[in-house]
């Protein structure tokens, strides 16, 4: 995809990072949230719909209650964001009135979405609400979520996000502009305008990189853009201090760091099973199951696990890795924790008589399963 490309955008996620509307010596960049704004509004002109999920609600709220630090203990954390939510969005509500516009608050929890039918309940508020010109603000509901549900950060979230409304376009907004070939504070670091993949390679130069403020960082965006990718999606890790980044972005400016989308884009139900799950155990898998799920698009069966670790039941998402840990597929399982510990490593011939019962060949089967 080109960047001229960039402007059949039609449905957008722009994802608002911490270090966009707070100094880090504290307090709040006002003028931000008017900046941002004008630039969503400007494409709502066009006949764009726009998603924000913006962060802030933490910092906001400490603020409010006097602390000096970030709140590090989760209940300080949930308050800070509870208090903190209610600023954040009236402040985007009195920037977006000044246009004409009006916004709506969507909290999420990772559960949420880990729900079939609240993941689809989600989908369709987010499409009544884009059909109304109405901009939502996105945020994980930070008062109510523990560390075992969250999301991990907003980069993450925005990314399901752009599953579950099914956008065309995710942007990132952050306070550098896009990825660096070394670190940003090394003299002569200069911009990758462009990647073709999201790499492990890719990854751990970003892993170098702690310029971000808020609790995502580089290796966090890349993480997300690879998400999008295989919803097909193309990605812009841009500099949101910027005056007018979001319209340079979509006039196919130069601008920032471009993810190309993958070649083949998965279907939403396989996204969801993919990235919106959590995985409730781990298979490690043989050579030959390993090349029969990336080569031959099979379902996995008992013969090709060696190991089984965690405890999970029918139906519930597991990853399954190569004998030297590296993750290959993530699904749905058919037998849980006990009886993979029991069939694996045997035909399928044999399930009858191991387990007195069977529901069907297939470990995972591949209608359930997502080649990574």
């Amino acid at each position: 995809m080109t960047r001229s490309r960039l402007s059949d955008a039609r449905r957008l996620v722009v994802k608002i990072g911490t270090s966009i509307l707070a100094p880090p010596t504290g307090g709040i960049h006002a003028r931000r949230f008017s900046d941002l704004a004008a630039d969503v509004a400007a494409l709502m002109d066009e006949g764009r719909q726009v998603m924000l999920v913006s962060s802030g609600a933490v910092g906001l709220g400490g603020r409010k209650l006097g602390l000096r630090e970030r709140p590090v203990e989760i209940p300080a954390k949930q308050a800070a964001a509870a208090v903190g939510q209610i600023d954040l969005c009236r402040r985007y509500e009195r920037a977006f009135a000044r246009h004409g516009r009006h916004v709506a608050q969507i909290l999420l929890t990772h559960a949420g979405l880990a729900d079939r039918e609240r993941f689809l309940n989600a989908r369709h508020t987010l499409n009544v609400l884009l059909a109304s010109a109405v901009v939502p603000i996105i945020n994980e509901n930070d008062s109510v979520s523990t560390e075992e549900l969250r999301f991990g950060d907003n980069d993450q979230l925005s990314a399901m996000v752009v599953n579950t409304c099914e956008a065309d376009l995710l942007i990132l907004l952050t306070n550098i502009d896009g990825l660096r070939d070394r670190s940003p504070d090394q003299h002569g670091a200069r911009r990758i305008g462009e990647l073709r993949e999201v790499t492990e390679q890719v990854l751990e130069l970003a892993s170098r990189d702690t310029s971000d403020l808020g609790t995502g960082g580089m290796r966090s965006k890349l993480q997300a853009a690879r998400m999008a990718a295989q919803f097909g999606v193309p990605t812009v890790i841009a500099d949101g201090r910027r005056r007018g980044v979001l319209r340079r972005i979509l006039a196919g400016e130069a601008v920032g760091t471009l993810v190309q989308p993958a070649p083949q884009r998965l279907s939403s139900r396989k996204h969801w099973i993919a990235f919106s799950l959590k995985p409730r155990g781990t298979l490690c898998l043989d050579g030959g199951a390993v090349q029969a799920l990336r080569e031959g698009g099979r379902s996995l069966l008992p013969i090709g696990v060696v190991e089984v670790e965690g405890e999970f039941g029918v139906g519930d998402p597991v990853r399954c890795v190569s004998e030297k840990g590296e993750e290959v597929a993530r699904g749905l399982i058919s037998y849980g924790a006990k009886e993979v510990q029991r069939i694996k490593g045997q035909r399928t011939s044999s399930i009858p008589e191991l387990l007195g019962y069977t529901n069907g060949d297939e470990i995972i089967h591949r209608d359930d399963l997502v080649v990574l």
